[in-house]
């Protein structure tokens, strides 16, 4: 017989050592380190086996119809996910605290619950009572949706074992803890145990779980690495504390598409869907004014109508003032320098505002042209007619390059009522008609297309 042959491993990077240690000496976490024990054959290899007590069937004869998506009553949600929610899949929700992730969920369940399904909201943060008192507010009480304050994991599997719901809320992963393993609350070895938990429980009886997690202060998901891996569905809640939009953005989907967003709207009755944001991003006017210039820009695979503003005054510092609002301040101080090195912009004693409108952040090279356009708008003081939109990449030879869905981008400025648009040369898509499209090669022929006066009607 071979002799098991013991060796201790992190939990959280997967680092082997010898002998335990208190902390892991690879990515200095504590409380990390267990034994894993293998028993290893004459030959070195791991050897053993043991009888299946479910055997593999072929693929033909698993039934399709159990996985089907059923849609929470949330459009925008719905398009994230993929259709709805799959049974038997967990959710991990995770956003910064105050977005709007608990107001969110209850609005879920409350259209869980009038499709005649059970829905079960476990809170670990507050008590019952501050829940039914959001829940009154957002309009979310009804009698098919059950309310617990708890947060040991056995007594939440004894929850979910006499109200057997359908779906299950889990507010928040990071407080519930689990009896019997090691660590403090919220740590590594307990949100794994705790998450390891949950998803057996949904795989083996079918049902749906949404798990609430806190952000770290660069935004990314607290807890181990592996707890993304663990889960079927990743969504990122994204909101400024000074605007009320909301963005719900996938980051991992193993039953869609990986990149799309949903966009709400935070209000003092609720969140509420946002199925046309564009109109958000656009500030409304009748009359043209310089400086200001319309964009399209991908937002994972929706196409999003916004506007950039530019204001340049003149300075009497060695050095003029450069301050950016929603934009990159790299491509906005690079799109600057080829102004100045390639069409002779007197950059050179100006100072320079640049701003998004309505709180939207913008970080693709598309806007490019719309940032050139706009400065030269400012500059030269002449305005860029309103039903005209700018995309393109510009480079530092002054050359309009390529960018990605240029056929989704003019289409959704179609159906706004844009009637001009400005798009680089080497755009190869089949373009929808209804709509006057210039190509331009550079960012002189860009510029002079941009501030013509008139702007003919394309029907």
């Amino acid at each position: 017989m071979a002799k098991p042959k013991s060796s201790f491993r992190c939990s959280a990077c997967g680092h082997s050592v010898a002998k335990w240690v208190g902390r892991c000496p690879d990515c200095g976490e504590w409380g990390t380190v267990d034994e894993a024990a293998t028993t290893i054959g004459s030959r070195g290899n791991a050897v053993g086996g043991v009888t299946p007590t479910s055997p593999a069937r072929p693929i033909t004869e698993i039934d399709a119809n159990a996985s089907v998506a059923i849609p929470t009553g949330i459009e925008e949600l719905d398009r994230v996910l993929g259709r709805g929610v799959v049974p038997g899949s967990v959710i991990l929700l995770a956003g910064e605290p105050g977005v709007g992730k608990s107001t969110l969920l209850l609005e879920t369940v409350k259209h869980w619950a009038h499709r005649g399904q059970k829905a079960l909201y476990l809170t670990g943060e507050e008590s019952a009572g501050q829940v039914r008192m959001r829940a009154e507010r957002t309009d979310a009480v009804h009698e098919n949706v059950y309310l617990a304050a708890e947060s040991d994991l056995a007594t939440i599997l004894g929850h979910v074992d006499e109200v057997n719901p359908s779906l299950v809320v889990v507010d928040s992963v990071q407080t519930v803890v689990a009896t019997g393993t090691d660590g403090v609350t919220g740590g590594v070895t307990q949100i794994r145990a705790v998450t390891t938990a949950l998803v057996s429980m949904a795989k083996n009886r079918g049902i749906a779980v949404v798990l609430v997690g806190h952000v770290t202060k660069d935004g990314a998901v607290a807890g181990p690495r592996s707890l993304e891996h663990l889960v079927d569905v990743v969504l990122s809640f994204e909101g400024d504390k000074h605007s009320s939009l909301r963005m719900v953005r996938g980051i991992k989907n193993r039953f869609g598409a990986a990149d799309e967003v949903g966009c709400f709207e935070q209000r003092d009755d609720g969140i509420h869907q946002v199925p046309d944001p564009s109109g958000i991003f656009l500030h409304q006017r009748d009359a043209d004014v310089t400086g200001s210039t319309t964009m399209v820009t991908m937002d994972g695979k929706r196409a999003l109508v916004g506007e950039i503003q530019a204001l340049a005054n003149k300075s009497t510092m060695a050095t003029p003032r450069r301050a950016v609002s929603g934009l990159d301040s790299a491509r906005v101080a690079m799109v600057l320098a080829v102004l100045q090195a390639r069409l002779g912009a007197p950059l050179n004693d100006q100072e320079v505002y640049l701003a998004t409108v309505g709180g939207m952040r913008v970080t693709e090279p598309a806007a490019d042209l719309a940032i050139a356009l706009s400065v030269s708008s400012v500059l030269d003081n002449t305005p860029i007619p309103h039903t005209t939109v700018a995309i393109g990449e510009v480079g530092l030879a002054g050359e309009v390059r390529r960018v990605s869905a240029v056929a989704k981008r003019v289409t959704e400025a179609r159906r706004l009522g844009f009637r001009h648009a400005i798009i680089p040369a080497g755009t190869d898509e089949n373009l929808p008609s209804g709509i006057r499209v210039t190509r331009v090669g550079n960012l002189d022929q860009a510029v002079r297309a941009g501030l013509a006066s008139v702007v003919e009607a394309p029907f």
